[in-house]
């Protein structure tokens, strides 16, 4: 029998949630995506004119990848206070942080007017992104996952996902709208400007829905518990260190199971624009087009596949996915090296539903893997520290490849690498399709507090 915290909510708050974190997370993946398109597509002329037009490219995917590197930071920071604050405040700050320094980047003067103080500020801008993402995304997702019940976690918790291809479809969707209706020079002058300054409006927009909704009743019981108990002073007071003394198994697991699902997505969706551009000789609106379409594919499954998991299980969703993308990756390769738009899109969109299997149960999945009091901590570093090895140097890795062996095949090499070191990942993790999150026995949330041991087995129903 649920508890009061875990029984179903109302649908209509529910749905109001859900939508409040699937917008926010939306904005949040426009603001970070839209600086990757950038990178693959003018950053190297504007803020990098000086080099070589591969290594121009080279540079400007390496600051695409310090937003990765403080991710990490933004998750330890975010997941302290947010396990100790709540999430509905972190989540507020984080859309603050981006929507502000995606604007501030459309605002920025090029290597042409400032000389070499452009790129540094870019990378600082940069980074203040990858610090607010950092801590987007386990709010994003405990928010949902913590109203709703575990009988359909799997596809609530999903849709918050589907904002990283919905970000992925308006940041592709406003860069192939100007790139069709301005001139290379005029884009490159001044309309890659426009998509960052949009920023602005749409965090107005984030905000006023983030604010109307409410706090995590999950996260609110918990907090009311420990005051009372005066209990697990570990996690109340650093929720962190707490994490890596119960939880370190599950975060090493995390971070498995995110290698192969951040790859694959950014040399899907981000390196496909350097390659299909500049090898399989497909023009920019070509490649954005086939990038858009399989966007918005990818953003319809990805419910679906949550739902499936509801079913099946988090475990074996996660494995078809990596299982799938590995194999996939030199059909991949093959069909863009015809040319052809058609082939072009059934590439990236198989490759991106394959992606979909994996990233749909990820935020159930890591969700359940932690105790109330720090679970933000929990899913956000297991995630994010992942990202620093995985997605930021996925784009400036397969280019050095592609300027090495002038060849796709290590390309494809390194992405199956990544599939079978998450397929381990998630072949030694526990099923946590029934947990109730605000089951404490069901948890580490107690471990440690009185002395009690650690009760590994209860940590599935």
């Amino acid at each position: 029998m649920s508890s009061p915290a875990t029984a179903p909510p109302a649908p209509n708050n529910l749905k109001r949630i859900v939508a409040a974190s699937l917008i926010g997370t939306t904005i949040e993946w426009y603001d970070f995506f839209l600086y990757g398109s950038a990178a693959a597509l003018v950053f190297n002329k504007l803020f990098f004119p000086d080099s070589d037009p591969l290594v121009g490219t080279l540079l400007s995917f390496l600051t695409y990848a310090v937003g990765f590197a403080a991710r990490p930071l933004g998750a330890l920071v975010f997941g302290h206070y947010g396990d100790r604050l709540g999430r509905k405040k972190l989540l507020v700050l984080s859309l603050l942080m981006m929507g502000g320094a995606t604007f501030a980047i459309g605002l920025l003067p090029t290597h042409a007017t400032i000389g070499s103080a452009a790129p540094v500020l870019l990378t600082v801008l940069r980074l203040v992104q990858g610090f607010a993402l950092g801590g987007e995304w386990g709010g994003a997702v405990l928010l949902v996952s913590e109203h709703g019940d575990a009988r359909s976690r799997g596809f609530w918790a999903s849709w918050p996902q589907t904002g990283a291809p919905a970000g992925q479809l308006l940041a592709t969707g406003v860069l192939s709208l100007l790139t069709a209706v301005l001139s290379d020079s005029a884009f490159t002058a001044w309309g890659w400007r426009i998509p960052f300054l949009l920023s602005g409006v749409l965090v107005i927009v984030g905000l006023w829905i983030r604010l109307s909704v409410d706090e995590s009743p999950v996260f609110k019981q918990a907090l009311q518990r420990a005051e009372a108990r005066k209990a697990d002073a570990d996690a109340e007071r650093m929720p962190v260190v707490a994490v890596l003394r119960h939880h370190w198994r599950d975060v090493l697991v995390a971070m498995g199971a995110r290698m192969a699902e951040n790859i694959s997505y950014y040399v899907i969706t981000a390196f496909i624009l350097v390659y299909a551009t500049t090898s399989a000789g497909v023009s920019k609106q070509t490649a954005l087009n086939a990038v858009l379409i399989a966007s918005a594919i990818h953003f319809a499954v990805i419910p679906a596949w949550g739902a499936l998991s509801d079913r099946l299980g988090r475990r074996p969703v996660y494995l078809i996915g990596a299982a799938g993308v590995g194999a996939w990756m030199f059909p991949f390769f093959a069909l863009i090296d015809t040319g052809g738009f058609a082939n072009l899109l059934l590439a990236v969109t198989v490759g991106l539903v394959l992606h979909g299997a994996m990233y749909a149960p990820q935020a159930a999945f890591f969700s359940e893997m932690f105790a109330t009091r720090m679970r933000y901590s929990g899913a956000s570093i297991g995630a994010q520290f992942a990202s620093v090895a995985a997605g930021a140097p996925a784009p400036l890795i397969a280019t050095a490849l592609l300027s090495d062996y002038g060849s796709s095949t290590p390309i494809a090499l390194y992405v199956i690498a990544a599939s079978l070191l998450t397929i381990v990942a998630v072949a030694v993790a526990k099923e946590t399709r029934h947990r109730d999150l605000a089951d404490v026995t069901s948890s580490g949330e107690e471990e440690g507090a009185a002395g009690a041991p650690a009760k590994q087995d209860a940590r599935t129903v």
